[in-house]
């Protein structure tokens, strides 16, 4: 089954934090077969939130959400079940930081 692992948390957070293990995780969970794929994000200043309400298409500068955590990455996971795509999320650098949801994709 597949999931989506998001990456998310403050940017003040992830300031002084050392990422370096991204690269590491990402070789491991390939080499598993359990990575598909994975990228970061730009910060969220640089988003553009789109709504459609009565046919007119609203366009905002910036993060949908008015929250300090962002979504910062996110990775494509195939994984037997729920247990292990939690295990993989355990391992990645950034659980240690911020926050990981685990979502299956229907």
């Amino acid at each position: 089954m597949r999931y989506l692992m998001l990456i998310a948390g403050r940017a003040e957070d992830y300031a002084d934090a050392d990422m370096s293990g991204c690269a590491a995780w990402s070789a491991e969970m390939t080499r598993r077969g359990l990575l598909l794929s994975c990228e970061g994000l730009v910060s969220p200043e640089e988003a553009t939130t789109v709504r459609v309400r009565d046919g007119e298409v609203l366009l905002t500068d910036g993060p949908f959400a008015e929250t300090k955590d962002q979504i910062g990455g996110y990775a494509l996971l195939e994984c037997a079940t729920r247990a292990e795509a939690v295990e993989v999320a355990a391992k990645h650098p950034a659980a240690a930081v911020g926050m990981l949801e685990v979502r299956p994709i229907e």
